[in-house]
């Protein structure tokens, strides 16, 4: 379609800038401080390892697989759930996923035995599935393609940020220990659960699922932002591979997106859930010290984001080589982490968390804007359950190996080698040019990069 078929007013681009800059400042902060606590409650497990050993006999390698079985009940029930979000909406399904989630957390407080721990592991992540994966499907609804490497950059900003809050809070937290005869890790489970069923509740009273819903949109900012986006979304499908729904999902570009995520998602898992060991390392410090210590690395990670947020827009045809980039600077990170003193290895995690968050905010842009709207829904939660798998893969060999060689070098040696490998084929690979911008794109451009 054209955009004279659309009759676009001569405010268009005004009223397209003045609604995504409601959306950014209404609906943006509530979406980061869901990430953050999804975050928070993903990567806690990581914190109290040496209690759960202590309390519920789990070994390094049971610690790995539960770690890793929550990637297996996210990865089947990802893109049912990116459906369900689809027909009932992000308001809906968004908070029902936070909600239990939280359910579940609280429930791990009470784990006695490796096969509690598998179980509930496994839960949560079929009561988390579908949710990064829907708020990004959530921006398709809602932020035209100038803006929408901004709106993920944010978003992604916010699960670097989980880890400022989430080593000093659990540390703090742990600190708890025989408060009212229950156990530190316990509490961490209780409280940061609990949380999260709050805050889901609090999500239902605002978000909006689309802009026609929007109180706080004029009806003409309204009108333009349905425009835009049919636009961007007729444009896709007129260059989309005419084959089925279901077929698309098995072409060859989005199963490339998923093994690239793949890679990342082992890297990115890996330092998640080792990341608090290898700090452990530097003696003198007590559990909020180390949880604070744990924080700085993901500090600089949200610096390099938000300095790279804008140029993933401007950019969007160099967003592979990127990416390509970012990953060696992780995997350059991570070897790094092998080698020198223990405060020469934090000075490794600085570097690898940043290569880490900033290949994801180079990655998910590319999909959100190239796949066609009939398949967006189901095609970016496959290319993230597939990916996620990764973080099924990565703590268990990295818990196997761990456990047979009583160090970290062998699992961080891996996954340097993987990092690698996948950089160097970004950067080296041939990719069509994509088209050019259009004259409307060029203005939206230009508008969300001031």
């Amino acid at each position: 379609m054209t955009q004279q078929q659309y009759a676009l007013s001569p405010d268009h681009d005004a009223h397209i800038a003045s609604a995504i800059g409601k959306f950014f400042r209404r609906i943006i902060p509530m979406l980061a401080l869901m990430l953050i606590v999804n975050q928070i409650d993903r990567a806690n497990i990581g914190f109290v390892k040496a209690e759960l050993q202590t309390d519920a006999g789990i070994s390094a390698a049971a610690f790995g697989l539960g770690a890793g079985l929550f990637f297996i009940g996210y990865a089947l029930f990802e893109v049912p759930s990116n459906m369900m979000l689809k027909k009932l909406g992000a308001r809906v399904w968004l908070t029902r996923i936070m909600i239990t989630w939280g359910m579940v957390v609280v429930l791990t407080g009470f784990v006695s035995t490796p096969l509690h721990f598998y179980l509930l592991r496994f839960l949560l992540g079929v009561a988390e599935a579908g949710f990064f994966p829907g708020v990004l499907f959530y921006f398709r609804q809602w932020v035209p393609n100038a803006w929408r490497g901004r709106a993920t950059a944010m978003v992604l900003s916010a699960t670097a940020s989980a880890f400022l809050f989430s080593g000093p809070l659990t540390g703090a937290i742990l600190m708890m220990h025989d408060v009212g005869g229950i156990a530190g890790w316990k509490w961490v489970m209780f409280m940061e659960g609990g949380g999260s069923m709050v805050i889901g509740l609090l999500a239902a009273f605002v978000l909006v699922s689309k802009p026609e819903g929007a109180k706080w949109l004029s009806d003409a900012e309204k009108q333009a932002l349905a425009q835009q986006l049919a636009l961007e979304d007729a444009a896709r499908e007129e260059h989309a591979v005419t084959h089925g729904r279901w077929g698309l999902i098995t072409d060859r570009s989005l199963l490339s997106y998923c093994l690239i995520f793949f890679t990342m998602t082992m890297t990115g898992y890996t330092l998640v859930f080792w990341l608090p060991q290898i700090i452990q390392r530097i003696q003198g410090f007590n559990s909020f010290e180390t949880g604070l210590l744990t924080a700085v690395p993901w500090l600089f990670a949200i610096v390099a984001l938000f300095l790279l947020g804008k140029a993933t827009d401007r950019y969007r045809d160099k967003l592979d080589r990127g990416l390509g980039i970012a990953m060696l600077i992780a995997a350059c990170g991570t070897f790094m982490a092998t080698l020198g003193t223990p405060w020469f290895g934090f000075v490794a995690m600085i570097v690898a968390c940043i290569g880490s968050k900033v290949s994801a905010a180079f990655f998910w842009p590319m999909p959100q804007s190239e796949l066609p709207a009939s398949i967006a829904a189901p095609g970016i939660a496959l290319i993230n359950s597939i990916g996620n798998l990764g973080g099924f893969f990565a703590p268990t060999v990295f818990g196997y190996l761990e456990m047979h060689t009583g160090s970290t070098t062998g699992g961080l040696y891996a996954l340097t080698s993987v990092s690698v490998v996948t950089g160097l084929y970004l950067l080296l690979r041939r990719k069509p040019v994509p088209p050019a911008f259009g004259h409307t794109e060029r203005n939206h451009v230009r508008q969300s990069s001031h």
